[in-house]
């Protein structure tokens, strides 16, 4: 793995750290989940023979503290710290974008309040509850979640936020699940559980219950493409992703693995993102 260039950059209520590989055109990569920049560590260095990669921890989360350890977070701020990057990074060019999970969501936003910053995006998966036909029963599970969060911590929250995003009558994942993992993914997943109680408590209610703004992104969606897991089929956040590419009039196409192909299947992950951006 390639050593990157580290950065640190000022943003309203927050520093960001981010991380830059490569040579060539910019591509920003957004974390979903708890992952932080190193989520992407498995696609970017081949990614960064063509491009200048930038990946970074979204405020709040791993090396990116937040000046008020209590503040709410909008996906209106997390996507504008995104722009500021491309701002930084890329001043002169608009850029490719590629986000996973919650940080597709803040690509979808990026991409309809600044779309003359950005040539194309990828948007994994972006688990919004709005867009699905029984919204009202989403509406409720995130409810739930909150509930079990503030009355019986952490681990029964993650429990009743698994229950609620994987598909119907599918058996809960075991817990020998992490175990089979790439060394690194699993890893990984253990250095960020520090992040669960920030992701559970302010970012899932806020970015999953986000309406995207369908009638501009419908004028944009030459740029856009909607990504799912192969074998997610049935679960909340692929769920979400094919019925906006249905309102959209756009094809999803399918990435390797499930919600989390990133990490699970990152070699053939990669490849597809690299064709798919250039397409």
């Amino acid at each position: 793995m390639t050593s990157p260039t580290i950065g640190h950059l000022p943003v309203d209520g927050a520093t960001l750290h981010y991380e830059v590989r490569g040579r060539g055109p910019l591509l920003l990569l957004i974390p979903g989940g708890t992952g932080g920049a190193a989520s992407y560590d498995g696609v970017a260095d081949d990614l960064a023979a063509d491009y200048t990669v930038a990946s970074y921890d979204p405020r709040g989360l791993s090396r990116s503290p937040l000046d008020d350890p209590e503040a709410p977070q909008r996906v209106a701020q997390h996507a504008d710290d995104a722009f500021r990057l491309l701002e930084l990074l890329s001043p002169d060019a608009p850029a490719r974008v590629a986000g996973c999970s919650s940080g597709a969501i803040v690509a979808l936003h990026l991409l309809t309040t600044h779309p003359e910053r950005v040539e194309r995006v990828v948007a994994h998966e972006p688990p919004m509850v709005e867009v699905l036909p029984d919204a009202a029963v989403h509406r409720a599970m995130l409810a739930r979640v909150q509930d079990a969060f503030h009355r019986d911590g952490l681990m029964p929250a993650v429990a009743e936020f698994a229950a609620g995003v994987r598909r119907p009558g599918a058996e809960p994942v075991d817990a020998q699940a992490a175990t089979r993992l790439p060394p690194q993914a699993a890893a990984r997943a253990e250095r960020t559980m520090a992040n669960m109680p920030y992701f559970i408590g302010r970012i899932v209610p806020s970015f999953m219950a986000y309406t995207p703004d369908v009638d501009r992104l419908k004028t944009l969606s030459g740029r856009l493409v909607l990504a799912a897991g192969a074998d997610s089929h049935g679960e909340l956040p692929n769920r979400s992703t094919a019925f906006l590419a249905e309102r959209l009039g756009t094809e999803l196409v399918h990435f390797p693995g499930g919600h989390t192909g990133l990490s699970t299947h990152p070699a053939e992950f990669g490849e597809l993102l690299r064709k798919v951006l250039s397409a």
